[in-house]
């Protein structure tokens, strides 16, 4: 039963990532379905920074029976992970937040909404920025034909060029979660500010290291994508000197509310012991008294009075001799 007991919460858990995987996926399956239905639609829009350039009297060719098809699949892949992304989110988020503090949740709240707005913000700038300005480069490599040499013309793939646009959109958009990752890191205590701005000459070099890795080898893509790193790197660093003002704050909020209740302790125990000492106190003065009434008392037994009032001595008289006198004194 012991056993049991401890297995049934793990099981709760398991059993309700299960469901919320279920619901995502669910999700991705039914936008696949959507976009298949509207991948032609969705690959021309991808296609149309290339045949504004080429012309309306260029084409695309396809080498293979299945290359068209297994495109369209793709293409419509790679737009259900991107539609269905704030559903997956979300079931994360739901799975996640009844773990959290309500400081804690307050804290991941922006940075959820952050994500596809700032990934949605890197495709738009590789489809109308990046895009038009590198195949315009590319096409530049052309030559009409001559008397002495053959025309150089591009017949582009259909699915090579969907492999480059997904990777460029890829690239730009995770790269522009780079302010959602550091800040994160700041707020956890794995980086600072300082630090970060310490190793900025070294940021500089690694982002368009990572430029050049994710773009084709060309100077206008890779400096497309380093120079927006290096912004969202400096950005980064705003985000992480608020966020540490921030949990400074908080820290100190708390070291307050301690302090509070540590005197609210004391004085709470301070107080029983002064009742104690006043109930000892009264004790004492009350022994006293009775000890008191109890001396008179003695002396009013051995002692008569006589009729003037004065205590009169049992015994022999005043004129026997000193041991007389003692022992009656005694």
């Amino acid at each position: 039963m012991q056993s049991h007991d401890k297995q049934m919460p793990i099981m709760e858990h398991l059993i309700e990532l299960r469901n919320r995987l279920t619901w995502a996926v669910l999700a991705l399956f039914i936008t696949f379905g959507v976009c298949y239905y509207f991948v032609e639609d969705i690959y021309g829009f991808l296609v149309r920074p290339l045949a504004e350039i080429m012309g309306p009297d260029r084409r695309m060719i396809y080498t293979a029976l299945t290359e068209v098809f297994f495109t369209y699949v793709k293409v419509s892949f790679f737009a259900a992970c991107f539609v269905s992304a704030p559903v997956f989110l979300g079931q994360i988020w739901a799975f996640v937040a009844p773990g959290l503090y309500k400081n804690e949740r307050a804290a991941f709240m922006p940075f959820l909404f952050a994500t596809p707005i700032l990934f949605l913000m890197g495709g738009a700038l590789v489809y109308y920025l990046i895009m038009p300005l590198a195949w315009k480069f590319f096409l530049s490599f052309e030559q009409a034909g001559g008397a002495a040499n053959l025309a150089i013309q591009l017949e582009a793939k259909v699915g090579e060029y969907l492999s480059l646009v997904m990777k460029l959109i890829f690239a730009f958009g995770l790269c522009f979660q780079l302010p959602v990752l550091l800040t994160l890191m700041a707020r956890a205590g794995i980086v600072t500010a300082d630090g970060l701005a310490r190793r900025r000459k070294y940021a500089i070099v690694i982002a368009f290291a990572f430029a050049a890795i994710l773009t084709p080898p060309d100077l206008i893509s890779q400096i497309g994508l380093g120079i927006p790193i290096i912004i969202l790197y400096e950005i980064s660093i705003i985000m992480a000197r608020i966020s540490e003002r921030k949990r400074s704050k908080e820290d100190a909020d708390e070291d307050d509310e301690d302090e509070g209740s540590e005197t609210g302790d004391g004085e709470a125990d301070a107080a029983p012991e002064s009742g104690a000492a006043a109930v000892q106190k009264d004790s004492i003065d009350a022994q006293g008294e009775a000890a008191a009434s109890y001396d008179d008392g003695q002396v009013s037994l051995d002692r008569p009075t006589d009729g003037e009032g004065q205590a009169k001595l049992s015994g022999p008289s005043h004129n026997d001799d000193g041991e007389d006198d003692f022992n009656n004194a005694r």
